[in-house]
């Protein structure tokens, strides 16, 4: 089996970030990476181009990293009430979504649904959760979930 240098342009996952010279086999860079325009082929003449991807991916981390300090300091242990249909029971119709979490805490700080973590909701009552804010910064805050 070939091997093949590539020059990733997006983040694929279990392989590397903009800018990295990775190997992968020839037929996953020829039918997935290059016509999704996830890589493009490595040459000599690239190294300009490697150096540009990985300075701006550093900007933009620096920049990122400000932000989420920011929103961990607006964030960290505050407490995001949630009205949600009850039965008689004290158990909920459904449950509380990340994305319902992500819609409260908007007037604090704007965050990825996919980067909370939370036990599963299905009654009233408060419950601890974390944010990943940045891959280095991580929010605890809770979620109070009261009867409509």
């Amino acid at each position: 089996m070939a091997e093949t240098k590539v020059i990733l342009t997006k983040t694929v996952a279990h392989l590397g970030h903009p800018g990295d010279v990775v190997s992968v086999k020839a037929g996953y860079a020829r039918n997935f990476l290059f016509p999704q325009k996830l890589a493009f082929a490595w040459t000599k003449g690239a190294e300009a181009q490697i150096t540009a991807m990985k300075r701006a991916r550093l900007a933009k981390a620096v920049a990122t990293r400000e932000d989420a300090v920011a929103a961990k300091a607006a964030i960290e242990g505050t407490t995001v009430e949630i009205a949600a249909k009850v039965s008689e029971s004290g158990k909920l119709f459904g449950g509380i979504s990340n994305e319902a979490i992500a819609i409260a805490l908007s007037d604090k700080a704007s965050v990825n649904p996919k980067a909370i973590e939370v036990e599963t909701i299905k009654t009233t009552g408060d419950f601890p959760a974390k944010v990943a804010l940045h891959p280095e910064i991580t929010a605890s805050f809770f979620v109070k979930v009261v009867a409509e």
